[in-house]
């Protein structure tokens, strides 16, 4: 038997059994930390952004809170901007406080909080 004999049960090779098992490992992977991210929102986020992330909470409203449904708000809003808000808070233009920074996440938390963000465009 030579290195290059590939090896076959019911078909099925063993390059083909490695892939399909890398990629259910990966989808599995990729719920929970899509689960995860939704409960941060529901934690961090929804009070402001509301659930939906329309922004129509009583918080979200005195605050000005974006309406994140909208494609044109999502359009402006990059990646690198939500994240450093979320990061770091920002101000209004007189210095108040609009959003204080997220604590205790990391930045992979933060990354999986932007593609949550994402979801709610329609």
């Amino acid at each position: 038997m030579s290195a290059s004999t590939t090896y076959q049960h019911k078909g099925v090779t063993t390059v083909k059994r490695i892939i399909l098992l890398a990629s259910v490992i990966s989808f599995a992977a990729t719920l929970a930390a899509s689960a995860d991210s939704k409960d941060t929102w529901a934690a961090s986020c929804a009070r402001c952004h509301g659930a939906d992330g329309k922004g129509q909470t009583t918080m979200g409203r005195l605050l000005g809170a974006k309406d994140y449904t909208d494609p044109a708000v999502q359009a402006a809003l990059t990646d690198a901007d939500a994240t450093k808000a979320i990061k770091e808070g920002f101000t209004t233009k007189d210095g108040k406080t609009a959003m204080k920074p997220a604590q205790n996440l990391s930045d992979s938390d933060i990354q999986g909080l932007v593609a949550y963000l994402r979801t709610f465009k329609k």
